[in-house]
């Protein structure tokens, strides 16, 4: 996958973040943004994002940040 694969996939982690960020409860948050990319997204997307996460995860939103690291979607 290219560069600008790795911008789209951060863009779209950061709209589901941008969604679920909304709620009251940020704990539930985090687990549902999680559930949302495990459930909406292809593995091989999901193992990008994740590479990602582990090189700094440059451009993704905080909530998006914590939600992988703190349940991992692989």
């Amino acid at each position: 996958m290219s560069h600008s694969t790795v911008d789209n996939l951060v863009t779209m982690a950061n709209q589901i973040g941008d969604f679920f960020e909304t709620m009251t409860d940020r704990t539930q948050s985090l687990k549902d943004i999680s559930g949302h990319l495990k459930r909406s997204w292809a593995p091989p997307m999901r193992r990008k994002l994740m590479e990602h996460v582990e090189h700094g995860g440059d451009g993704l939103k905080d909530i998006v940040l914590e939600a992988l690291r703190t349940n991992k979607v692989l």
